[in-house]
């Protein structure tokens, strides 16, 4: 039986994968959260095989949460269930240990047959993601400046694309709002932006975020 823990901020969303996961005899949900830090606390207390990992949510983040899991326990394997599917940012999820990376708009029989396929050792990542993680290799991420970024500087990038507040984004990741506004130069720096909006209007044409998010 593969024990899974469902990580994602919305009811629906985890009531729609719960749906899916129960119509597989193979498949047992343990457990649900709906931030990080609930993540973090559950793993401490049960042992999961894998878990969903959403990667935006109130409090900590799916990365952050992502980090202090396999630190804890580096036999759990984390897989990614995203809307963000344009790379930097599926290349630095599995850079960061998780073993799969599906979309949100995935066929269900896609996630169960990723969910086997990590249960089994290998990685999974969706077909399309997996091409343009080669092609950013291929090219150095040359086309894509977000590339340069780090893990901490997307995150943070994706926060202040959603219209979050400096002290907002402080708050959620236990950091200063001074901490936060050095992340926030350095990126502009090196993406070659001044401001919020314009750092927006780059993602958007790299399609790291789409309109409806806004």
């Amino acid at each position: 039986m593969i024990k899974i823990l469902l990580v994602d901020d919305h009811d629906l969303v985890r009531t729609g994968i719960r749906l899916i996961l129960d119509s597989e005899k193979s498949f047992q949900v343990i457990g649900e959260a709906d931030s990080g830090e609930q993540a973090i606390k559950f793993c401490r207390g049960q042992e999961p095989d894998i878990v969903m990992m959403d990667m935006n949510m109130p409090g900590m983040g799916g990365l952050e949460a992502t980090k202090k899991i396999l630190r804890y326990n580096p036999e759990v394997k984390v897989v990614f269930l995203s809307m963000y599917k344009e790379n930097p940012i599926p290349a630095k999820v599995m850079q960061l240990g998780a073993w799969g990376f599906i979309t949100k708009d995935a066929e269900p029989k896609e996630m169960i047959r990723a969910i086997f396929q990590v249960s089994a050792g290998q990685k999974y990542i969706a077909p399309d993601v997996a091409q343009q993680i080669a092609l950013g290799k291929v090219d150095g991420n040359k086309s894509n400046p977000f590339g340069e970024l780090s893990e901490r500087e997307l995150q943070i990038m994706i926060m202040l694309t959603k219209g979050e507040k400096v002290p907002d984004i402080a708050s959620r990741l236990s950091i200063s709002a001074k901490t936060v506004n050095t992340y926030r130069y350095r990126m502009f720096e090196k993406l070659g932006v001044t401001g919020d909006v314009e750092l927006t209007h780059l993602a958007l044409r790299h399609k790291l975020i789409n309109p409806d998010q806004l």
